[in-house]
């Protein structure tokens, strides 16, 4: 059975690696969540995405922070998360020259001095993560009578992330 820091430590390991996230809005401007590309600087947070001014997360975001719900399977699915924290509009420049990258770049015909360029800051709070580390091994013994709910029941955890 990991711990609580052994999962959480996979969690950041797992998104540094994958990146993509299903981000969107609670609260008086709900926004579906919609896939967008994490950056990680360490082990804590913030989460960073990109995106352009004129789409709905930063237009909910015009006069405020507000809160966030952000969604993670890595791409072997061996780790699924839900992240809660609080979301904002962070166009600062240097942490936009930081992050910058080709893959960014390829979404603004005005590089970096585009004016649509938003640089979104998730401040994760805490995140339930579910861990199916051995989901083909896990099929086997199912299939030979053990509960599924008892191969499962220590990898699930609720974790603080501050």
């Amino acid at each position: 059975m990991p711990s609580e820091a052994e999962m959480i430590q996979k969690f950041w390991n797992a998104l540094e690696s994958d990146r993509t996230m299903m981000l969107g809005l609670q609260g008086n401007e709900d926004v579906h969540p919609r896939p967008m590309t994490a950056m990680v600087e360490n082990d804590s947070g913030p989460i960073w995405f990109f995106t352009a001014s004129d789409t709905e997360i930063p237009q909910a975001l015009r006069s405020s922070a507000g809160r966030a719900v952000a969604t993670f399977a890595s791409k072997g699915h061996e780790l699924f998360a839900t992240v809660h924290g609080g979301v904002c509009v962070d166009n600062d420049r240097f942490k936009i020259d930081e992050l910058w990258n080709a893959y960014v770049a390829a979404w603004f015909e005005g590089g970096k001095d585009d004016p649509k360029v938003t640089l979104l800051r998730l401040d994760p709070e805490y995140a339930e993560i579910w861990l199916d580390e051995s989901s083909f091994l896990a099929g086997i013994k199912m299939l030979l009578g053990a509960d599924p709910k008892e191969e499962y029941k220590d990898k699930v955890a609720e974790v603080g992330l501050r």
